[in-house]
């Protein structure tokens, strides 16, 4: 994050092809570079901005390029991260396999269970003859 004059960030608007920022560059400015989730990032900065008693506000930016405005923003900082999301995903996977899994397992143990007690029976009716 840097704090940046609004007249040197209109510049190098101009001379990047980033004209699309123009119009947040009003009053005291701060330009974020990030690489990664972008979620992340825009998460951190809105509760900054919400434990700052709202001295910073996110009025919008480029993501990979594209204009978003400040509430595309903030629903960004409203996602879970990448992270969580790939948790989510193979939970979402491993639940039908863990599912299978003790499916077959109980019927495996009730198989042995029967078998157990097939035993227990011809074990006595031999006991008793």
């Amino acid at each position: 994050m840097q704090v940046v004059k609004n007249t040197l960030a209109r510049r190098a608007c101009a001379e990047t092809g980033t004209e699309s920022l123009l119009e947040h560059l009003e009053g005291p400015t701060a330009l974020v570079w990030a690489d990664g989730d972008a979620a992340v990032v825009a998460k951190a900065l809105q509760e900054f901005g919400t434990k700052s008693e709202d001295r910073l506000t996110l009025r919008g930016g480029l993501l990979e390029g594209t204009p978003i405005s400040g509430d595309e923003l903030k629903r960004l900082a409203a996602l879970p991260s990448r992270d969580e999301l790939y948790a989510r995903l193979v939970a979402g996977v491993a639940r039908p396999l863990t599912g299978t899994a003790v499916a077959l397992s109980n019927l495996i143990s009730g198989l042995a269970r029967s078998l157990a007690a097939v035993q227990a029976q011809r074990a006595s009716e031999s006991a008793d003859d």
